[in-house]
């Protein structure tokens, strides 16, 4: 935190770059290398000012003209003297630029370090602090205005209630024990359960949200899955418009999981495209297939491919093995290739997946609907593919006022914290010792607190932190 930190804020691409620079040299530091066209030296200007001006790497080597914003503690991002370098986007000069500002020492920050330093001079905690990496890797309205929500605050004003609600009956509890000699009691039991049960619903609630949070966030999971040589690779391509998988009329082309994203309908949907289904002796080729049924597993939405050119028994010995593994997923069943064979047979194979389904699919949400004749080659079909996945994401209209869990490691402390409330609720069922139920409800406290970083070890922080790009 003594350090003076700087990096590029900017993507590379674009005209401008944005080069910032933090901590408590930061206004000296430029100052020995900014001229202002006009006006006094950046240490005489006041905060949340511009100035134009040329930068120099060495006497008479002017590199650039430049803007130069200064923002000063406590009235920053970081919450200390803050500088941001406005310079044209050339390599050369960015480079110069930062090797500069490192001879007069400043270094080059760590990932997430600007974010970090925000976060440890209390201008954010640590749940609106992770959601500023989610606002930066948003790729739909729905992820975008999750992220803005809980940057806002949105989520830890519900932790807060919570932490207050919690407080509230760990002090009631304690206050009892101050008194134990005398038996005083100074709340009673029954109005202690009925808080509980308030704070287990709202805390059920938020645990229960990160289903969808996390579809939200990181794409609804949608596996591709069927024997080799169906056409799953050539499905997943012209599903993401692009050429992400190699396709070959070799059998087993595909040995390990492929993914790609994309929107649909305002929904980020990830494909994984999977290994074939078949007999091998191939080390590599099975454990492709292992991952296959690994990925299947954590999907919500199953892509059944089937080959009209298949017998109806390498059909059912595919849907043997396959079907069981989608009970509780959304199953469509495609039947590939439907310009390469004539339509009885095409209808024949449609048949046959549909008997396999009532056969072997117990417990898969699946409808006759759900079966289509297509081409992935040629896009026959894929808008009634598109409409079905859309359908089948069924997650809620979200507005920027909703309060959804879309971080792991908040729904792991909400889940921990749930159990700490379930220990006290059969304490003070039971008539267990206040001692012992105070002890649970620290333990609730300590983990809701985990989540705003209240509670947390550098360890922790490294994790998250590390996550970031460098300059954010």
């Amino acid at each position: 935190m003594k350090d003076t930190i700087c990096a590029l804020a900017t993507p590379q691409g674009g005209a401008i770059n944005i080069i910032r620079i933090s901590g408590p040299q930061a206004v000296a530091i430029v100052d020995k290398i900014f001229v202002p066209r006009k006006g006094a030296s950046l240490a005489q200007r006041k905060s949340h000012t511009v100035a134009f001006g040329d930068i120099y790497t060495g006497p008479d080597e002017l590199l650039d003209e430049v803007l130069v914003t200064i923002m000063r503690a406590p009235h920053s991002y970081t919450g200390e003297d803050s500088v941001e370098i406005g310079c044209h986007a050339s390599t050369y000069i960015t480079q110069q630029l930062l090797l500069t500002l490192f001879d007069n020492g400043a270094r080059q920050a760590d990932a997430g370090e600007f974010t970090m330093r925000a976060f440890l001079n209390g201008k954010m905690d640590l749940s609106r602090a992770e959601a500023v990496a989610d606002l930066i890797a948003s790729s739909s309205r729905a992820s975008h205005r999750l992220a803005m929500n809980q940057m806002k605050g949105g989520f830890s004003a519900q932790l807060s209630l919570l932490r207050d609600k919690l407080l509230k009956l760990t002090s009631l509890m304690e206050l009892e024990l101050d008194f134990s000699e005398e038996d005083v009691t100074f709340a009673d039991r029954s109005q202690l359960l009925g808080l509980c049960n308030e704070i287990e619903e709202v805390m059920s609630r938020l645990a229960s949200s990160f289903s969808i949070g996390n579809a939200v966030k990181n794409g609804v999971p949608v596996a591709i899955v069927g024997e080799t040589n169906t056409g799953k690779s050539t499905l997943l391509n012209a599903l993401l418009h692009e050429e992400r998988a190699i396709v070959s009329d070799i059998q087993g082309t595909t040995r390990d999981t492929i993914e790609g994203v994309m929107t649909l309908g305002g929904v980020a949907f990830r494909f994984i495209d999977t290994a074939g289904l078949r007999e091998t002796y191939d080390v590599v080729e099975r454990m492709g297939i292992e991952r296959t049924l690994e990925q299947l597993s954590k999907s919500s939405i199953a892509l059944w491919m089937i080959d009209p050119l298949q017998s109806k028994e390498a059909i059912e010995e595919v849907a043997r093995t396959l079907l069981p593994m989608c009970r509780g997923k959304r199953l469509a069943l495609l039947v590939n290739k439907c310009d390469a064979v004539d339509p009885i047979a095409l209808s024949k194979v449609m048949q046959w997946g549909s008997e396999m389904v009532r056969k072997y699919g117990e417990g898969i949400e699946w409808d006759e609907h759900d079966l289509w004749a297509i081409s992935a080659r040629l896009g026959t079909n894929m808008y009634n593919l598109e409409e079905f996945l859309v359908r089948s994401a069924s997650l809620p209209a979200i507005s920027s006022h909703d309060v959804v869990v879309t971080n792991a490691r908040h729904y792991e402390a909400l889940k921990r914290a749930l159990a700490n409330i379930a220990d006290v609720k059969q304490g003070l069922a039971t008539g267990l010792s206040g001692d012992l139920v105070s002890e649970s409800l620290r333990a609730a406290l300590r983990n809701l607190s985990e989540i705003v970083g209240e509670v947390t070890c550098n360890e922790v922080l490294g994790s998250i932190f590390a996550n970031f790009c460098i300059g954010k």
